[in-house]
């Protein structure tokens, strides 16, 4: 995916530039890919012209689909917040011609929106007008768009016949039980503060993946809560028999959550 995006990012421009949505399940990475293409590039000042350049512009979608606050988000994204301006200077109108004039002074390439499935909050009008929005950017901009959300934001972006055929899709899977999955836990453990080397069985492993259901956040949180246990506990080691006793965090407190209910009926 990394690579793919950094191909799109430096793709000559074009008068309809690749877009991409990217979608999966809540946790899967998609933020994380967004925030290492992100520092990769990152804005660097220009000496010669006075201007920061910023190749890559990565926000984060509204809870509801609102051109103005979105807007807003846009400037203090690029270090110019709104604060200072006038009412009238902060109406939508006022604030798309201050946003256009500022992106294009710096040499953005990619404009990459997280959470894009947020538009769902808003009517279907309210979706179709910042969809269009979307679309206005990267059409006046000449940049590759980049939409990443979990699987709803398919349907959400779908809203724009004219925007979901310039947006290829990609879907995160969950992990699965292969090479590439064991090979991920290792590499992971291996990262962790441990004395000694962990050897797990197969079945530990299968273990892992139905506790956590291949979802990439749960797995490294399953792996730093039991490195922080081998460590107190003084085992210095991952072992089968901790993984074998492992539940998750939202489970321990749910077995009493119920009890208390049945109780109360």
């Amino acid at each position: 995916m990394l690579d793919r995006l950094q191909g799109m990012i430096e793709a000559p421009r074009q008068t309809r530039m690749p877009g991409l949505l990217v979608h999966g399940a809540s946790g899967i990475g998609k933020t994380m890919i967004a925030r290492n293409l992100s520092r990769k590039y990152a804005p660097e000042y220009d000496p010669a012209s006075g201007i920061t350049r910023t190749p890559l512009l990565l926000l984060q979608a509204p809870p509801a689909p609102d051109e103005r606050r979105f807007y807003l988000h846009i400037l203090a994204a690029v270090g110019a917040p709104a604060t200072a301006l006038s009412a009238r200077a902060q109406n939508v109108a006022s604030l798309e011609v201050r946003v256009i004039a500022l992106l294009r002074d710096l040499g953005l390439r990619m404009i990459m929106i997280d959470e894009v499935h947020n538009l769902l909050a808003g009517t279907h009008r309210e979706q179709r007008r910042f969809l269009n929005v979307l679309r206005y950017l990267s059409n006046e901009l000449e940049v590759s768009l980049v939409c990443l959300g979990v699987s709803e934001a398919v349907d959400a972006i779908r809203g724009d016949i004219q925007l979901a055929r310039r947006l290829d899709e990609h879907h995160l899977p969950n992990w699965r039980d292969d090479a590439e999955f064991s090979d991920m836990i290792q590499t992971l453990i291996a990262a962790m503060p441990l004395e000694k080397k962990s050897n797990l069985k197969v079945k530990s492993l299968k273990q892992v993946l139905a506790l956590t259901g291949g979802v990439t956040s749960r797995i490294f949180a399953l792996v730093k809560d039991l490195s922080i246990d081998a460590i107190i506990t003084g085992e210095e080691c991952i072992t089968d028999d901790a993984i074998a006793k492992w539940t998750p965090v939202w489970s321990r407190h749910a077995n009493p959550h119920r009890r208390l209910q049945k109780s109360r009926v």
